[in-house]
Protein backbone atom coordinates (compact mmCIF):
# COMPACT_ATOMS: atom_id res chain seq x y z
CA UNK A 1 0.00 0.00 0.00
CA UNK A 2 1.12 3.79 -0.76
CA UNK A 3 4.54 2.02 -2.21
CA UNK A 4 5.75 2.82 -6.48
CA UNK A 5 4.27 0.22 -8.76
CA UNK A 6 7.68 -1.43 -9.94
CA UNK A 7 8.05 -2.35 -5.91
CA UNK A 8 4.96 -3.47 -6.26
CA UNK A 9 5.46 -5.77 -9.18
CA UNK A 10 8.83 -7.54 -7.71
CA UNK A 11 8.56 -10.91 -5.62
CA UNK A 12 9.93 -11.06 -1.73
CA UNK A 13 12.80 -12.82 -3.18
CA UNK A 14 13.57 -9.85 -5.21
CA UNK A 15 16.14 -7.26 -4.68
CA UNK A 16 16.09 -3.82 -5.88
CA UNK A 17 18.55 -1.41 -7.64
CA UNK A 18 18.13 1.79 -7.47
CA UNK A 19 21.00 2.94 -9.52
CA UNK A 20 22.77 6.14 -10.38
CA UNK A 21 19.11 8.55 -10.64
CA UNK A 22 16.01 7.67 -10.53
CA UNK A 23 14.96 10.50 -12.91
CA UNK A 24 13.22 8.56 -15.58
CA UNK A 25 14.14 11.63 -17.48
CA UNK A 26 18.11 10.78 -17.07
CA UNK A 27 17.97 7.24 -17.80
CA UNK A 28 17.99 7.46 -21.95
CA UNK A 29 21.43 9.63 -21.67
CA UNK A 30 23.05 7.47 -18.97
CA UNK A 31 21.83 4.38 -20.86
CA UNK A 32 23.75 5.72 -23.73
CA UNK A 33 26.86 6.81 -21.91
CA UNK A 34 27.18 3.64 -20.49
CA UNK A 35 26.50 1.56 -23.18
CA UNK A 36 29.15 3.58 -24.76
CA UNK A 37 32.23 3.19 -21.93
CA UNK A 38 30.77 -0.40 -21.81
CA UNK A 39 31.88 -1.86 -25.40
CA UNK A 40 35.31 0.91 -25.30
CA UNK A 41 36.14 -0.69 -22.17
CA UNK A 42 35.82 -4.46 -23.96
CA UNK A 43 37.00 -3.53 -27.34
CA UNK A 44 40.03 -2.44 -25.31
CA UNK A 45 40.88 -5.12 -23.31
CA UNK A 46 39.96 -7.39 -26.06
CA UNK A 47 42.48 -5.51 -28.51
CA UNK A 48 45.47 -5.62 -25.59
CA UNK A 49 44.76 -9.52 -25.14
CA UNK A 50 44.35 -10.28 -29.26
CA UNK A 51 47.90 -8.36 -29.57
CA UNK A 52 49.76 -9.87 -26.90
CA UNK A 53 48.64 -13.96 -27.83
CA UNK A 54 49.52 -12.74 -31.53
CA UNK A 55 53.05 -11.27 -31.07
CA UNK A 56 55.50 -13.95 -30.05
CA UNK A 57 56.99 -10.23 -28.69
CA UNK A 58 54.94 -9.93 -26.29
CA UNK A 59 54.94 -13.78 -25.00
CA UNK A 60 56.93 -12.80 -21.55
CA UNK A 61 55.84 -12.63 -17.89
CA UNK A 62 55.46 -8.96 -17.82
CA UNK A 63 52.76 -9.35 -20.56
CA UNK A 64 51.50 -12.58 -19.69
CA UNK A 65 50.17 -10.91 -16.59
CA UNK A 66 49.05 -7.87 -18.81
CA UNK A 67 46.54 -10.18 -20.90
CA UNK A 68 44.82 -12.17 -17.22
CA UNK A 69 44.47 -8.35 -16.23
CA UNK A 70 42.84 -7.37 -19.22
CA UNK A 71 40.75 -10.21 -19.10
CA UNK A 72 39.76 -9.69 -15.42
CA UNK A 73 39.00 -6.38 -16.08
CA UNK A 74 36.39 -7.38 -18.83
CA UNK A 75 34.82 -9.57 -16.43
CA UNK A 76 34.29 -7.29 -13.87
CA UNK A 77 32.93 -4.49 -15.96
CA UNK A 78 30.72 -7.28 -17.11
CA UNK A 79 28.95 -8.68 -13.47
CA UNK A 80 27.88 -4.69 -12.98
CA UNK A 81 27.04 -3.18 -16.17
CA UNK A 82 25.10 -5.27 -18.46
CA UNK A 83 22.72 -5.28 -15.62
CA UNK A 84 22.31 -2.01 -14.82
CA UNK A 85 21.92 -1.33 -18.86
CA UNK A 86 18.75 -3.58 -19.27
CA UNK A 87 17.31 -2.32 -15.49
CA UNK A 88 17.81 1.18 -17.52
CA UNK A 89 16.73 0.22 -20.72
CA UNK A 90 13.18 -1.58 -19.39
CA UNK A 91 13.05 1.03 -16.62
CA UNK A 92 13.08 -1.47 -13.99
CA UNK A 93 15.21 -1.57 -10.34
CA UNK A 94 14.70 -5.36 -10.22
CA UNK A 95 17.63 -7.95 -9.60
CA UNK A 96 16.29 -11.77 -8.95
CA UNK A 97 17.63 -13.31 -5.20
CA UNK A 98 19.91 -15.94 -7.13
CA UNK A 99 21.19 -12.58 -9.49
CA UNK A 100 21.97 -10.82 -6.86
CA UNK A 101 24.20 -13.43 -5.54
CA UNK A 102 25.93 -14.06 -8.62
CA UNK A 103 27.09 -10.73 -9.28
CA UNK A 104 28.29 -10.40 -5.76
CA UNK A 105 30.22 -13.37 -6.37
CA UNK A 106 31.50 -12.10 -9.55
CA UNK A 107 32.63 -9.22 -8.67
CA UNK A 108 34.54 -10.12 -5.35
CA UNK A 109 36.65 -12.64 -7.65
CA UNK A 110 37.10 -9.94 -9.99
CA UNK A 111 38.10 -7.09 -8.01
CA UNK A 112 40.28 -9.54 -5.50
CA UNK A 113 41.96 -11.13 -9.03
CA UNK A 114 42.58 -7.30 -9.85
CA UNK A 115 44.05 -6.51 -7.06
CA UNK A 116 46.10 -9.50 -6.66
CA UNK A 117 47.34 -9.27 -10.23
CA UNK A 118 48.66 -5.26 -9.77
CA UNK A 119 50.63 -6.93 -6.85
CA UNK A 120 52.42 -9.89 -8.82
CA UNK A 121 52.89 -7.25 -11.95
CA UNK A 122 54.51 -5.29 -9.32
CA UNK A 123 56.88 -7.66 -8.32
CA UNK A 124 57.32 -9.00 -12.03
CA UNK A 125 58.81 -5.33 -12.66
CA UNK A 126 61.17 -5.55 -9.16
CA UNK A 127 62.78 -9.07 -10.20
CA UNK A 128 63.44 -7.03 -13.95
CA UNK A 129 64.64 -4.27 -12.28
CA UNK A 130 66.16 -5.27 -9.47
CA UNK A 131 67.41 -8.77 -10.36
CA UNK A 132 67.88 -8.20 -14.12
CA UNK A 133 70.17 -11.03 -14.57
CA UNK A 134 67.96 -13.55 -12.76
CA UNK A 135 65.04 -12.06 -14.31
CA UNK A 136 64.38 -15.33 -17.10
CA UNK A 137 64.73 -17.84 -14.45
CA UNK A 138 63.15 -16.34 -11.44
CA UNK A 139 60.14 -15.32 -13.56
CA UNK A 140 60.07 -18.93 -15.68
CA UNK A 141 56.90 -19.84 -17.63
CA UNK A 142 56.65 -22.08 -14.65
CA UNK A 143 56.23 -19.87 -11.49
CA UNK A 144 54.10 -17.20 -13.67
CA UNK A 145 51.38 -19.97 -14.08
CA UNK A 146 51.48 -21.41 -10.56
CA UNK A 147 51.25 -17.65 -9.27
CA UNK A 148 48.03 -16.83 -11.39
CA UNK A 149 46.80 -19.90 -10.04
CA UNK A 150 47.75 -18.74 -6.43
CA UNK A 151 45.55 -15.24 -7.49
CA UNK A 152 42.52 -17.69 -8.40
CA UNK A 153 42.70 -19.86 -5.73
CA UNK A 154 42.77 -16.94 -2.94
CA UNK A 155 40.07 -14.61 -4.59
CA UNK A 156 37.38 -18.10 -5.10
CA UNK A 157 37.95 -19.18 -2.11
CA UNK A 158 36.75 -16.24 0.00
CA UNK A 159 34.81 -15.24 -2.33
CA UNK A 160 32.90 -18.48 -2.64
CA UNK A 161 32.51 -18.27 1.01
CA UNK A 162 31.50 -14.91 1.51
CA UNK A 163 28.49 -15.21 -0.78
CA UNK A 164 27.19 -18.41 0.64
CA UNK A 165 27.40 -17.29 4.26
CA UNK A 166 24.99 -14.27 2.89
CA UNK A 167 22.55 -16.69 1.42
CA UNK A 168 22.24 -17.45 5.13
CA UNK A 169 21.04 -14.11 6.53
CA UNK A 170 17.50 -13.04 6.54
CA UNK A 171 16.48 -9.97 4.76
CA UNK A 172 13.75 -7.58 5.75
CA UNK A 173 10.85 -6.68 3.78
CA UNK A 174 12.26 -3.42 1.86
CA UNK A 175 15.14 -4.44 -0.13
CA UNK A 176 16.40 -1.32 -1.79
CA UNK A 177 20.08 -1.23 -2.27
CA UNK A 178 21.12 2.23 -3.33
CA UNK A 179 23.27 1.24 -5.94
CA UNK A 180 23.52 0.15 -9.41
CA UNK A 181 25.55 -3.59 -8.18
CA UNK A 182 25.09 -5.81 -5.30
CA UNK A 183 27.61 -4.25 -2.58
CA UNK A 184 27.95 -6.78 0.06
CA UNK A 185 27.77 -3.53 2.93
CA UNK A 186 24.36 -2.33 1.28
CA UNK A 187 23.30 -6.19 1.47
CA UNK A 188 24.35 -6.91 5.46
CA UNK A 189 22.27 -3.08 6.36
CA UNK A 190 19.11 -4.94 5.07
CA UNK A 191 19.60 -7.85 7.24
CA UNK A 192 17.06 -8.31 9.78
CA UNK A 193 19.32 -11.58 11.41
CA UNK A 194 22.74 -11.72 13.05
CA UNK A 195 25.72 -10.24 10.86
CA UNK A 196 28.85 -10.74 12.62
CA UNK A 197 30.39 -13.86 10.76
CA UNK A 198 29.51 -11.71 7.78
CA UNK A 199 31.17 -8.40 9.12
CA UNK A 200 34.33 -10.35 10.14
CA UNK A 201 34.25 -11.67 6.49
CA UNK A 202 34.14 -8.10 4.60
CA UNK A 203 37.20 -7.44 7.34
CA UNK A 204 39.24 -10.71 5.71
CA UNK A 205 38.63 -10.11 2.04
CA UNK A 206 39.30 -6.58 3.11
CA UNK A 207 43.07 -7.33 4.45
CA UNK A 208 43.30 -10.05 2.20
CA UNK A 209 42.33 -8.52 -1.39
CA UNK A 210 43.85 -4.41 -0.68
CA UNK A 211 45.96 -4.31 2.45
CA UNK A 212 47.85 -7.61 1.34
CA UNK A 213 48.78 -6.87 -2.22
CA UNK A 214 48.96 -2.93 -1.48
CA UNK A 215 51.63 -3.51 1.16
CA UNK A 216 53.39 -5.80 -1.46
CA UNK A 217 52.85 -3.49 -4.22
CA UNK A 218 54.53 -0.69 -2.15
CA UNK A 219 57.35 -2.95 -0.90
CA UNK A 220 58.04 -3.48 -4.48
CA UNK A 221 58.21 -0.22 -5.13
CA UNK A 222 60.34 0.78 -2.69
CA UNK A 223 63.45 -1.42 -3.83
CA UNK A 224 62.30 -0.04 -7.28
CA UNK A 225 63.11 3.21 -6.22
CA UNK A 226 66.25 2.41 -4.26
CA UNK A 227 67.56 0.47 -7.26
CA UNK A 228 66.58 2.87 -10.25
CA UNK A 229 68.34 5.90 -7.86
CA UNK A 230 71.75 3.60 -7.53
CA UNK A 231 71.76 3.80 -11.12
CA UNK A 232 74.54 6.69 -12.19
CA UNK A 233 73.23 8.14 -15.75
CA UNK A 234 70.04 9.87 -15.66
CA UNK A 235 69.17 8.51 -19.15
CA UNK A 236 69.81 4.94 -17.14
CA UNK A 237 67.12 5.89 -14.52
CA UNK A 238 64.31 6.98 -16.59
CA UNK A 239 65.00 3.88 -18.91
CA UNK A 240 64.61 1.45 -15.74
CA UNK A 241 61.48 3.52 -13.94
CA UNK A 242 59.83 4.34 -17.30
CA UNK A 243 58.92 0.51 -17.40
CA UNK A 244 56.90 0.85 -14.41
CA UNK A 245 54.91 3.96 -15.95
CA UNK A 246 51.80 1.94 -17.03
CA UNK A 247 51.56 -0.08 -14.22
CA UNK A 248 52.30 2.57 -11.41
CA UNK A 249 49.79 4.69 -12.75
CA UNK A 250 46.98 2.15 -12.88
CA UNK A 251 48.00 1.48 -9.08
CA UNK A 252 47.67 4.62 -8.21
CA UNK A 253 43.95 5.20 -9.96
CA UNK A 254 42.73 1.85 -8.57
CA UNK A 255 43.83 1.84 -4.92
CA UNK A 256 43.36 5.96 -4.91
CA UNK A 257 39.50 5.18 -5.70
CA UNK A 258 39.21 2.51 -3.24
CA UNK A 259 40.38 4.33 -0.54
CA UNK A 260 38.23 7.12 -1.18
CA UNK A 261 35.27 4.37 -0.05
CA UNK A 262 36.68 2.47 2.51
CA UNK A 263 39.62 4.40 4.56
CA UNK A 264 37.09 7.89 4.90
CA UNK A 265 35.65 8.16 7.64
CA UNK A 266 32.24 7.00 7.88
CA UNK A 267 30.32 9.93 8.80
CA UNK A 268 31.43 11.58 5.19
CA UNK A 269 30.18 8.39 3.25
CA UNK A 270 27.00 8.80 1.19
CA UNK A 271 25.16 6.23 -0.84
CA UNK A 272 25.69 8.84 -4.17
CA UNK A 273 29.17 9.41 -3.54
CA UNK A 274 30.32 5.66 -3.02
CA UNK A 275 28.32 4.87 -6.50
CA UNK A 276 30.08 7.73 -7.80
CA UNK A 277 33.42 6.34 -6.77
CA UNK A 278 32.32 2.48 -7.58
CA UNK A 279 31.63 3.88 -11.24
CA UNK A 280 35.58 4.81 -10.97
CA UNK A 281 37.26 1.85 -10.46
CA UNK A 282 34.36 -0.65 -11.86
CA UNK A 283 33.93 1.19 -15.14
CA UNK A 284 36.39 4.21 -15.74
CA UNK A 285 39.49 2.68 -14.54
CA UNK A 286 39.06 -0.97 -17.01
CA UNK A 287 38.24 1.38 -19.50
CA UNK A 288 41.28 3.51 -19.27
CA UNK A 289 43.81 0.26 -18.57
CA UNK A 290 44.17 -0.34 -22.48
CA UNK A 291 44.89 2.61 -23.28
CA UNK A 292 47.88 3.27 -20.15
CA UNK A 293 49.04 0.31 -21.22
CA UNK A 294 49.38 0.75 -24.80
CA UNK A 295 49.71 4.63 -25.82
CA UNK A 296 53.06 5.29 -23.38
CA UNK A 297 54.24 1.04 -24.65
CA UNK A 298 56.05 0.68 -28.18
CA UNK A 299 56.55 -2.92 -27.83
CA UNK A 300 52.88 -3.06 -27.59
CA UNK A 301 51.80 -0.11 -30.14
CA UNK A 302 54.03 -1.94 -32.53
CA UNK A 303 51.59 -5.04 -31.57
CA UNK A 304 48.77 -3.23 -32.42
CA UNK A 305 50.33 -2.02 -35.24
CA UNK A 306 50.45 -5.25 -36.97
CA UNK A 307 47.22 -6.56 -35.60
CA UNK A 308 45.60 -3.56 -37.76
CA UNK A 309 48.10 -4.67 -40.25
CA UNK A 310 49.36 -1.39 -40.30
CA UNK A 311 53.25 -0.11 -39.93
CA UNK A 312 52.31 2.98 -38.16
CA UNK A 313 52.48 3.69 -34.23
CA UNK A 314 51.16 5.84 -31.73
CA UNK A 315 53.72 5.73 -29.17
CA UNK A 316 53.86 8.96 -27.20
CA UNK A 317 57.37 9.53 -26.27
Amino acid sequence: MGKPSRVNQTTLSDFLLLGISELPEEQTLLFVIFLGMYLVTMMGNLLIILAITSDPHLHTPMYFFLANLSITDACFTSASIPKMLVNMHTQSQTISYSGCFAQLYFLLVCGGLDNLLLAVMAYDRYVAICQPLHYSTTMSPRLCALMLSICWVLTNCPALTHTLLLTRVTFCAHKAIPHFYCDPNALLKLACSDTCINELMIITMGLLFLAAPLLLIVLSYVHISWAVFGISSPRGRWKAFSTCGSHLTVVLLFYGSLMGVYLLPPSTHSAERESRVAILYMVIIPMLNPFIYSLRNKDMNEALSKLFGSGKTIFLP
